[in-house]
């Protein structure tokens, strides 16, 4: 047998899992911009779309802690395969829900599916790619997220003039089935068996959290855009929607193919306060938004910072996690983006409905502002660990 380079990334089985993460997100994607359009011809108010999405961020939050013991207990294969089962089944059920109480329902189910697959599909990743190479890796393995953002928001807007929401939820579950079939042929590294007894409140793992509270407070910022912008350009009669989600993604994909490498060369100092400052500045267009260029300006801004902070907060969240416990911090890394979207919705929801969608990312960028600030301070004090990291990668 041909022996795999100790330090190659681009293997078998890593191809999969970026197809078979392609594909997942491309069917979660195709619902982040019209499920708040679905909701508003239900007879939703803006409130009630936050919180609908709101709730579906949540329970994912829920399952995640669980996801991750699960993952060291029964194996990346069970969890992940059981996680997308769930997802097409409760988006497929969407094509045939007609109330608003049956939709938030299953919105509940489609967090559980969603929290147990994205928790697995990042574990493996990590485990596939080889430590040195994590945030080069890591970089790679978000472009399949990446792609489905550019084509998936885009593709679910085009579609809904030409058929009705069942067709399109429909198509949405056919891309969670795609990835679960491609999911079945990967090999999934043994898991050793936890030796010690869990303890009852075991829900985070502890070197996760500084990395995973700068992203809840980032990803606040991704709830506002995802469940309120289509709705606040429709407001302005500002034409380029579309065209937005696809601008965002190609920058953000663009971005991802170096940023990794500076972060595992340089550490996330070198990356982190550049790409959120991106953020804060894509957040204040959008407060001033008024046309199309200033609109598509964001969105390449928004794109960029996302796209370099992301994956070195993925990186820092796993690189001093001990062996048996990526699962948990990933998990960890993972509850907190789904908190920040989950609570973003339902904030950005109050706020949209007692002032205006502009104060919405004047807020985002206010929320951008704190994670810059905690950065700051946790580097103030631990400048002596960041020093090494820049030549050190667990």
């Amino acid at each position: 047998m041909t022996q795999i380079p100790k330090d190659k990334i681009w293997t078998r089985d890593f191809i999969f899992i970026c197809f078979s993460n392609f594909f997942i997100f491309a069917g979660f994607q195709m619902t982040l911009p019209t499920l708040p359009l679905f909701v508003n011809k239900l007879g939703g108010s803006d409130q009630l779309i936050g919180l609908v999405v709101g709730v579906f961020t949540l329970s994912a939050l829920l399952i995640r802690p669980w996801s991750g013991h699960m993952l060291e207990s029964y194996g990346r294969r069970f969890v992940y395969l059981i996680g997308l089962f769930v997802f097409v089944l409760s988006v497929g059920s969407y094509a045939f829900t007609g109330s608003l109480a049956l939709l938030f329902l299953m919105r509940i189910v489609q967090g559980l599916g969603w929290g147990m697959s994205t928790t697995a599909v990042g574990t493996i990743a990590t485990d596939l790619i080889p430590p040195k190479r994590r945030g080069e890796g890591m970089g790679y393995f978000g472009l399949a997220g990446n792609l489905a953002m550019a084509f998936g928001p885009a593709l679910g807007l085009l579609l809904i003039p030409f058929i009705n929401f069942s067709g399109l939820f429909m198509i949405a579950a056919g891309g969670g089935l795609t990835a679960f079939f491609i999911a079945a042929f990967i090999h999934y590294k043994p898991t050793d068996k936890p030796t010690e007894k869990r303890k009852r409140w075991d829900v985070f793992e502890k070197t996760a959290l500084m990395p995973s509270v700068l992203l809840f407070f980032i990803t606040m910022v991704f709830g506002g855009i995802a469940t309120f912008l289509p709705l606040y350009t429709t407001s302005l009669g500002v034409d380029g929607i579309e065209l937005y989600f696809v601008i965002f993604a190609f920058s953000l994909m663009f971005v991802r193919t170096f940023a990794g490498k500076i972060y595992d060369r340089k550490g996330h100092k070198a990356v982190f306060l550049p790409g959120t400052l991106l953020v804060f500045v894509a957040m204040i267009d959008l407060s001033l938004l008024s046309n199309e260029f200033m609109l598509l300006t964001a969105a390449l801004l928004f794109g960029m910072g996302f796209g370099t902070v992301l994956p070195a907060l993925q990186a820092w969240a796993v690189q001093e996690a001990p062996l048996n416990r990526k699962g948990m911090a990933n998990a960890t890394f993972f509850s907190f983006f789904d908190l920040g979207v989950g609570l973003g919705a339902i904030l950005f929801g109050l706020i949209a409905s007692k002032f205006s969608y502009s104060d919405i990312y004047l807020a985002s960028a206010v929320s951008v502002g704190i994670a810059m600030v905690i950065y700051m301070i946790y580097v103030k004090r631990h400048a002596p660990q960041q020093s090494r990291e820049a030549v050190q990668y667990k």
